[in-house]
C-alpha cells in the first residue's frame, strides 16, 4: 500500500508510534525481529520523569506531551499506568526558579528530614506516572489489534526494503540499520520482588554506576539500578543482584520480607542526543528515525511518537 507506514521495532517507542499512526487513520504495520516481551522495554522500571537530554528544547516538549498522555492513561487501571508518590533523593530543590522539566511534577515539595532514609541528606516528593511495563505493553498491543495493525515477526536488514514510509524505532539496532556508531549499549539489571504492600516509589539521582530505586506495581516491585556502558552480555550478575537487594532493603525494610521473583537485564540504547529526524534514501524511501532515548524511553515515548507521526505523514 502506497499510503502505508511501516514501523520497525516493537518496544515502547515502536508500539507507541504505531498506536498514534493507526488511531489517526494511517494504515500501519509493525515489523520486529523479536516479540515485544523480549525487548528492553519489557524490563524497564518504569517511571515518567523529567528528561535533560539533547536536543533540550525538543525533549522538554516531548516530556510534557508524554506526561499529558500518561495522566490520561492513569484514569484507566487496565493500562498499567498509575500516578504515585515518588521520593527522589540526592539533590535539594534549588532556592531560585526550578528547571521547566521539574515544574511539570505535580505536588512537588521538599522532603523533611524525617522522611529521608538514612544516608540521604536531601530529597523531594512529587506525584508522577509509574508504569507497570508488562501490563502497559499489553495495553498498547491490544490497541494496535483493535486498530487492525498486524505485527510481523521478521528481521529487517535494510530500512529501505521495509517500505516507502518507514519509522525506525529499533533502539540499539539502529547502530547497523542507520549506520549510527554513536549508539552504544548501557547494561541494566533489575531484581523483581513480590510487593509487600508498597505504594510509593523511590529514585536516587546521580551518575554513579549503581544507585537505589524501586518502583512498586500491584503484584511486584522492580528494584534497581545498574548502569554499565558498552556491555553487551545480558547474563544476570549475582553480585549485582545482592547489592541491589541490600540497597533497596536498607531504604525500605519491608522489602526484606518480599520474595525474589526473577532477575532481568536489558541494554539501554544510549546516544549523545535523542534522534527524531527525517532521512530520504534513494529519493524514494522516507525514513523517520526515533531512537537513542537511553533510560528515558518511557518518559519521552508519547512525545517522540507524535513527532514521528507528524514527520512521516507531513501533517
Amino acid at each position: 500500500m502506497d499510503d502505508e507506514v511501516v514501523v520497525v521495532g516493537a518496544g515502547v517507542s515502536g508500539l507507541t508510534t504505531a498506536v498514534v499512526l493507526a488511531e489517526s487513520g494511517v494504515p500501519t504495520r509493525v515489523l520486529t525481529d523479536r516479540p515485544t516481551r523480549e525487548t528492553t522495554s519489557m524490563v524497564a522500571g518504569a517511571l515518567w520523569g523529567p528528561s535533560f537530554q539533547p536536543p533540550f528544547d525538543k525533549t522538554l516538549e516531548w516530556t510534557a506531551q508524554s506526561l499529558d498522555d500518561f495522566q490520561r492513561l492513569a484514569t484507566d487501571p487496565t493500562t498499567g499506568v498509575r500516578i504515585a508518590n515518588v521520593l527522589t533523593v540526592g539533590d535539594a530543590l534549588p532556592d531560585g526558579d526550578l528547571p521547566p522539566q521539574v515544574t511539570m511534577i505535580s505536588g512537588l515539595r521538599a522532603a523533611t528530614s524525617d522522611e529521608l532514609p538514612p544516608g540521604f541528606a536531601a530529597g523531594s516528593w512529587g506525584r508522577m506516572p509509574v508504569v507497570d511495563m508488562p501490563t502497559y505493553l499489553g495495553h498498547l498491543e491490544r490497541r494496535l489489534a483493535a486498530a487492525g495493525v498486524h505485527i510481523d515477526h521478521t528481521r529487517v536488514t535494510d530500512l529501505a526494503d521495509a517500505g516507502e514510509r518507514v519509522v525506525n524505532c529499533t533502539g540499539l539496532g539502529a547502530r547497523d540499520l542507520a549506520g549510527d556508531d554513536t549508539l552504544r549499549p548501557v547494561f541494566g539489571q533489575h531484581v523483581i520482588l513480590t510487593n509487600p504492600g508498597l505504594d510509593d516509589a523511590f529514585m536516587e539521582l546521580g551518575r554513579d554506576a549503581e544507585w537505589t530505586s524501586f518502583m512498586p506495581h500491584p503484584e511486584r516491585v522492580v528494584c534497581g539500578g545498574i548502569r554499565i556502558p558498552d556491555r553487551y552480555d545480558l547474563t544476570p550478575d549475582d553480585d549485582l543482584t545482592a547489592r541491589i537487594l541490600e540497597r533497596c532493603r536498607r531504604v525500605e525494610p519491608r522489602l526484606r520480607d518480599a520474595t525474589v521473583i526473577e532477575t532481568v537485564t536489558g541494554l539501554r540504547p544510549d546516544r549523545p542526543s535523542v534522534r527524531v529526524t527525517v532521512e530520504w534514501r534513494d529519493d524514494r524511501t522516507l525514513i523517520v528515525h526515533n531512537y537513542g532515548h537511553s533510560g528515558t524511553g518511557v518518559s519521552l515515548s508519547w512525545g517522540c511518537a507524535r513527532e514521528s507521526a507528524r514527520l512521516i505523514t507531513g501533517s
